[in-house]
């Protein structure tokens, strides 16, 4: 549903995204994530035909956006991170003057609006939207992006500064959203939040891709780039023996724990030199980076 091949966006020499390689298929919620400056909003931009990219293809639904930018917008809903409305009139009659310009006749337009301030929990309030609440103003957003009945919606940031009870609601009209099986791309540098909703992934740092996939499947991906060591832990009832290996990177050792530092799993190596105390051993387990520690890092290096 959404294909970019080689995307590539440039400014003054500087590459903001290099060659960018992403495939969402049709009905997935997929998390586009990435730190400040990665280049997540230059890539929606080029997706939803507002810039033009300097290199590459930027395909939905089939048709490349960058030729055919009009016919993309058609199959798209997309909610910017600020989204503005037209503050001395009320949530129904901004979107009533928005939907037509999809050429919503009048009968279609009532019906449209009713059912997305539904969808959105903004039904039956009548005061204007600069009343609004930024949680409200962004549930309005997200009926706005809806209008058209777009099959590919993208939200950029769509809860940057909401409190914990917009995001929750938030949350739950997404899950809504994909019920019809749209396909939806939510764009935000909060992993936590995004690990709620979505179902792939895909990580952003200095214009490249650098994972995508599950979450499982990302977490392998980042790891096997990442310098963080994994722990071994064994714990015994008995006195622990000096302990050696060439893949050892650091231990802490007591005369009953020992916490080791490994760039692979050597347990099997290791259980050699814990012959005399093995029936005294507790547990030896091996603990990885997860993938909150692995994302971190991506930060760190951007």
């Amino acid at each position: 549903m959404i294909k970019t091949e080689n995307l590539t966006k440039e400014y003054n020499g500087n590459c903001v995204v290099d060659h960018l390689n992403m495939e969402i298929k049709e009905g997935e919620v997929f998390g586009f994530l990435g730190p400040n400056g990665a280049g997540k909003t230059t890539t929606i931009l080029m997706l939803t035909g507002m810039i033009e990219p300097t290199a590459g293809i930027c395909l939905i639904d089939g048709i490349d956006v960058a030729r055919n930018p009009l016919k993309a917008k058609e199959v798209i809903g997309y909610l910017p991170e600020d989204v503005g409305f037209y503050g001395n009139m009320t949530g129904k009659q901004n979107l009533d003057y928005f939907a037509k310009f999809y050429g919503i006749s009048p009968d279609g337009r009532e019906e449209r609006t009713d059912y997305l301030l539904e969808l959105v929990r903004l039904n039956g309030v009548t005061q204007t939207v600069g009343g609004y609440s930024r949680g409200m103003n962004q549930r309005l957003g997200l009926a706005q992006a809806l209008l058209n009945d777009p099959k590919v919606v993208i939200l950029d940031e769509p809860t940057a500064n909401l409190d914990p009870e917009g995001v929750a609601q938030f949350r739950k009209i997404i899950r809504e959203i994909s019920d019809e099986g749209k396909t939806i791309l939510i764009c935000s540098h909060i992993l936590s939040e995004i690990k709620q909703v979505c179902r792939t992934l895909g990580i952003l740092s200095q214009g490249k891709m650098v994972a995508q996939g599950t979450t499982e499947e990302v977490e392998e991906q980042l790891r096997e780039q990442s310098n963080i060591p994994m722990k071994i832990i064994i714990e015994s009832i008995k006195p622990l023996p000096e302990l050696s290996h060439p893949d050892i990177l650091e231990i802490h050792k007591t005369e009953n724990r020992a916490e080791i530092s490994v760039n692979r799993d050597i347990r099997r190596e290791l259980s050699g030199q814990l012959r005399e105390v093995s029936d005294g051993i507790i547990e030896m387990h091996l603990e990885k980076p997860g993938l909150e520690e692995l994302f971190l890092q991506v930060y760190r290096r951007e």
